[in-house]
């Protein structure tokens, strides 16, 4: 796969015209199919995207010109919670499910800065992120990092793969994380799958999960969902309570489930945003 090393700094386009077939999964990549993770991408400012994701979040950049932001605020929160996984809780294994099209610092980047040693199993079903997994196995040499494909869906599936017994002991806790995932999924196909990755967890692990909300500024989400859907992404907003459901039988960890501006922000750098230009909530959780 060394051509696929150079496919962050590359149009998308580009990039799959120089990439040999034989290192390319045999699968389609749907490019005339918008799709979540590639409009996560760009407007997060990535490269790895299509015309098709770049016609729905241009149509939402001009109707809220602020999502952009948002969704980076919604990127960065993850690197605070598993920093503080890391450093205040002592995890050092975390399992990401819905990992995304990888983008520095990625997750165990964050946390290996805290200690070498740490392991983490990235699980994704998009093929465009199989064929960047590179960039999620630069693990420093103490630890470990794997990806494995799989879909939350079907968690059974995943956890039965010998990359993650291998790289994962199911003895010691684990930190499951769900980053900006969960409003991709309605509750009865969401509830189910965290509720089984959860009961495969021993005690003393984490749940770290943000999802989108219209709580905080209604009138603009609901533009950036509308969107979505006529794109054919099925996405579901939730309130406070809503999210704090999957929280359920956990010890939420302080401050509970919040927007995401609010999660620790002494943890962050650069300037802070206000409730009014974000669109998801955070919560960080133990099992007892």
């Amino acid at each position: 796969m060394e051509n696929l090393e150079h496919a962050e700094n590359t149009d998308a386009e580009d990039w799959l015209s120089e990439v040999r077939y034989e290192e390319m999964p045999s699968v389609d990549l749907r490019t005339d199919q918008a799709h979540p993770a590639r409009v996560y991408d760009y407007l997060l400012g990535g490269k790895t995207n299509f015309p098709v994701d770049r016609a729905v979040g241009d149509r939402i950049l001009t109707e809220w010109p602020g999502s952009r932001a948002a969704t980076n605020a919604a990127r960065t929160v993850m690197h605070r919670m598993t920093r503080r996984l890391a450093e205040v809780h002592g995890i050092r294994q975390f399992l990401d499910v819905g990992t995304g099209i990888p983008i520095a610092p990625n997750l165990h980047e964050v946390v290996q800065a805290v200690d070498p040693a740490c392991r983490v199993v990235y699980v994704d079903n998009d093929p465009i992120v199989l064929a960047h997994s590179r960039a999620l196995l630069t693990s420093a040499p103490e630890g470990r990092t794997a990806y494995v494909e799989g879909d939350i869906r079907e968690p059974e599936k995943f956890l039965a793969d010998p990359a993650v017994a291998a790289t994962l002991d199911f003895t010691q806790p684990i930190a499951l994380t769900l980053i900006n995932l969960v409003h991709f999924l309605s509750d009865e196909a969401a509830h189910p799958p965290v509720r089984k990755l959860l009961d495969a967890l021993p005690s003393g692990s984490f749940l770290a999960l943000t999802a989108g909300t219209t709580d905080s500024i209604p009138d603009r989400v609901a533009i950036g969902s509308k969107r979505y859907s006529e794109a054919g992404i099925e996405n579901h907003l939730r309130t406070r309570e809503g999210v704090e459901r999957f929280f359920a039988g956990l010890e939420l960890d302080d401050p509970g489930v919040v927007l995401i501006n609010r999660w620790h922000p002494e943890l962050g750098e650069g300037p802070q945003l206000g409730d009014h230009e974000v669109a998801a909530y955070a919560g960080l959780a133990r099992k007892p």
